[in-house]
């Protein structure tokens, strides 16, 4: 047994299921684990490193910033921040930007913003609020969060959880008409949710929804931690819907792989609702972050990664239906946000993405019958023929074991 993952299991948390693969080094798509075999990275972090691993760009950023000034907390302005935030709210078209560190921290400050909201400007009785969420999201990890979870998993232990949250049916828009009341502050959602494994809603869903909110006076607030910044083929997966939300989310490729940075996006009614002291966080839109957040910014515009990860994705999904292997029942995704869907009769995905490590494929499943397919979005097409080949070759190789131990 490798000495680094004896050590890592005798002294982590066992909060992870690892596969058993050591990895100390990356560049681009690629990987190398501790015996200098490589390995294609198809996770990209769960969408944090999408611009590639050790981007050059990225690298000198952090390098330079660091050597200047790297943390010194909001209770002073930086050069940095300013900069930062207006190239965020100019290209996803909203009026403010509060910075925190992780996905889910962001998320913790839209229920913030959207129960003050609530209270201040729509006036809902106090202790009232409620926001909406929908079956099977994924939000992060926080009590507050995993206590409006589907997954009873995510909770299991760790109640008494927080009240004035309502869950409905995802891709179900006459769930959330109904599930509206005077007393709904937010609708928060996923355009694609991830986590539940690539779950795409009806075509014209997220459309219906911001109707409804506009015309009740509920905010709609996009997740888009994971879908956002090119993953899907566009800036924002909102954008498929031609939906521009009330406020937005936005985490993991903002720190550009190399940090943790998010962001939370909103109108200037919502941002207002903030006044000094009301929120913060020692380390949310320190220098260095903030150096790091605009430089991938910059990357992901100037180097066409967008438009690059729709063809891509299309191309990608394309050569995978080529596979028509049994062990797959369905291929579906948009950019380079893709899953394939284990047939449950015959495999998991645990398995099939052991055999892909086998065959020098990076990913991890998500609810037992999901591979996804998130790849870094500099991926090339040469690239995802040896991808393809790589998965073919894995499939064939479980299909035969499964076959021997029938």
């Amino acid at each position: 047994m490798n000495s680094h993952i004896v050590k890592e299991a005798h002294v982590a948390a066992h909060n992870y299921e690892p596969l058993p693969v050591v990895l100390v080094k990356g560049e681009g798509i690629y990987v190398w684990d501790d015996q200098g075999r490589r390995y294609t990275d198809l996770m990209s972090a769960y969408s944090a490193v999408s611009l590639g691993h050790s981007h050059p760009r990225l690298v000198k950023a952090i390098s330079e910033q660091a050597q200047k000034l790297a943390v010194c907390s909001r209770a002073f302005f930086t050069d940095q921040l300013g900069p930062f935030l207006e190239r965020a709210c100019q290209l996803t078209e909203q009026d403010r930007a509060l910075p925190m560190n992780t996905g889910a921290e962001a998320v913790e400050t839209a229920l913030k913003a959207a129960r003050k909201w609530g209270y201040k400007v729509k006036n809902i009785p106090d202790g009232k609020a409620e926001i909406i969420t929908c079956n099977g999201n994924f939000h992060g990890r926080t009590i507050a969060i995993i206590g409006f979870s589907s997954e009873a998993q995510y909770k299991d232990g760790f109640g008494p959880f927080p009240e004035g949250f309502v869950n409905i049916d995802y891709g179900d828009s006459k769930a959330l008409e109904k599930a509206i009341t005077p007393n709904t502050a937010a609708f928060l959602v996923e355009p694609i949710q991830g986590e539940a494994g690539i779950v795409l809603p009806p075509k014209g869903y997220l459309a219906e929804c911001a109707r409804l909110c506009k015309a009740n006076n509920v905010l709609l607030i996009c997740d888009e931690v994971q879908t956002g910044l090119g993953r899907t083929g566009k800036l924002l997966a909102c954008q498929y819907d031609n939906v521009h939300p009330d406020a937005l989310i936005l985490g993991k490729a903002l720190g550009g792989g190399m940090l943790a940075v998010s962001l939370f996006l909103a109108r200037q009614e919502v941002m207002n609702v903030f006044h000094p002291g009301d929120h913060g966080s020692t380390f949310g839109g320190n220098p260095l972050a903030a150096a790091v957040g605009l430089e991938a910014l910059n990357v992901l515009v100037e180097e066409n990664l967008i438009e690059h990860s729709a063809q891509m994705g299309d191309y990608f999904i394309e050569q995978l239906k080529k596979l028509n292997s049994p062990l797959i029942s369905d291929i579906r995704g948009r950019g380079l946000f893709i899953a394939l869907e284990i047939e449950p009769s015959l495999a998991n995905a645990r398995q099939v993405c052991e055999h892909m490590m086998h065959h020098s494929l990076l990913s991890k499943e998500t609810h037992d019958t999901v591979v996804r397919l998130a790849p870094p979005l500099t991926i090339t097409k040469q690239q995802i023929h040896e991808t393809v080949a790589g998965i073919k070759k894995a499939l064939d190789d479980l299909a035969k074991q499964l076959e021997k131990s029938a």
